[in-house]
């Protein structure tokens, strides 16, 4: 069961030096062949920004009551729709939100998806488009995202072909 209600309001969100915390992660997928065959093609999932400015991975405030890694989760099943096994850290990078003119600290994640919702929290305030590495990069907003996402092509590309396949239980529309 999903939570079809995203969490607003910044009470409970943690900061470290003055710094808000923000956890993002970066959906993948195999690509899947016109049999429906697992191949060895990774796909990475890219939202729109609710006011349309750009395309960027799922990210959010990281609360006090939840782990990094649910925050990762959390921020990808209310903002792309997606649900999947979060996967090890890729790093901690210092940035500055234009918005508000401070410094943010972001964490991001791999999230290695396996479903996609049909209803989600923030269905209408986004669209979520699968593409390649290459044009996540190109089309990525924030420099942060896309050092993030070289790190986890570098990891993925180091991991042997066989240990890389995912499970058969893997649901997709």
């Amino acid at each position: 069961m999903v939570c079809l209600v995203s969490r607003s309001g910044r009470e409970l969100q943690r900061y470290h030096m003055g710094r808000r915390q923000v956890v993002g992660c970066i959906p993948y997928r195999y690509k899947r062949d016109g049999d429906g065959l697992v191949g060895d093609e990774l796909e990475f999932l890219v939202i729109s920004s609710p006011k349309g400015q750009g395309l960027m991975f799922p990210k959010g405030g990281w609360e006090l009551d939840e782990s990094a890694e649910e925050a990762a989760s959390r921020e990808s099943i209310e903002e792309a729709g997606v649900v999947g096994d979060v996967e090890g850290k890729l790093g901690r990078w210092s940035f500055l939100s234009k918005r508000y003119g401070t410094y943010y600290e972001g964490h991001m994640f791999p999230l290695l998806v396996k479903e996609e919702l049909d209803l989600w929290p923030e269905k209408k305030l986004r669209q979520r488009i699968w593409m390649t590495a290459a044009e996540a990069r190109e089309v990525c907003r924030h420099w942060w995202m896309k050092e993030a996402l070289d790190m986890l092509v570098e990891r993925l590309g180091s991991i042997p072909q066989q240990k890389r396949k995912p499970e058969a239980d893997i649901r997709f529309p």
